[in-house]
């Protein structure tokens, strides 16, 4: 089965689709910082260094490991030359 398959076949299970979608804004705000960050043709320690942190402070940022303020947004979009920008979009999700 190739990995394709075994995704497929784990979203049919409705729990796990579930959990996959809760991680897609997630997913999005990483693109995101790493986008911003390439465009800007920057490293992560460029970016360290403008922020004054460590590079394995901006490589936890880009993975995930952590949970950034809107500050720390910010100042990471900033030293890359883009402003972050807030977007509330009605949840379309079922609830429950």
């Amino acid at each position: 089965m190739s990995f394709k398959q075994f995704k497929q076949k784990a979203l049919d299970n409705p729990e796990v689709r579930k959990e996959y979608d809760a991680l897609q804004e997630e997913f999005s705000l990483i693109d995101q910082l790493i986008t911003m960050r390439t465009k800007a043709g920057l490293t992560q320690d460029d970016v360290a260094k403008k922020l004054g942190t460590n590079k394995s402070n901006v490589s936890r940022l880009e993975r995930g490991r952590s949970n950034p303020s809107w500050g720390t947004l910010n100042k990471y979009a900033a030293a890359c030359g883009f402003r972050v920008k807030l977007e509330a979009v009605e949840d379309e999700r079922p609830s429950g």
